[in-house]
């Protein structure tokens, strides 16, 4: 498990602050349409067909603004592991492998380090 500084901590918390959640969510989640084996996961969310339709659909959003709010949670949770136990097993069994995790968790480096520095999709 990684262990943070107090300054690492802050630092993360203080991204996380100056982040716009649904505007992150609609940016990370359309990497269903660049690889679109993600879609099996969200068969229940309707149309995810091509990039417009997946930045209007209200269950992307929520979605991807629950996984941001989950790893706030993380950020603020000196023991993440007990947290997010159940998660984790729900995930780990429900997706195959942790390609998918990395893949999303590349997208949303970029997506959160454009939206520090200003730069707009």
């Amino acid at each position: 498990m990684v262990q943070w500084t107090e300054f690492e901590r802050a630092t993360i918390a203080d991204v996380f602050s100056k982040m716009q959640y649904e505007v992150v969510a609609l940016q990370i989640l359309p990497v269903s349409e660049v690889y679109p084996w993600t879609q099996r996961y969200f068969g229940n969310f309707g149309n995810l067909y091509n990039a417009a339709a997946i930045t209007g659909n209200p269950m992307v959003t929520k979605h991807g603004t629950t996984i941001l709010h989950g790893l706030d949670r993380a950020v603020k949770n000196r023991t993440p592991q007990g947290t997010y136990a159940e998660l984790s097993v729900l995930h780990s069994e429900n997706c195959s492998g942790s390609r998918q995790f990395q893949t999303l968790s590349e997208c949303l480096t970029i997506v959160v380090a454009a939206q520090l520095v200003g730069f707009h999709w």
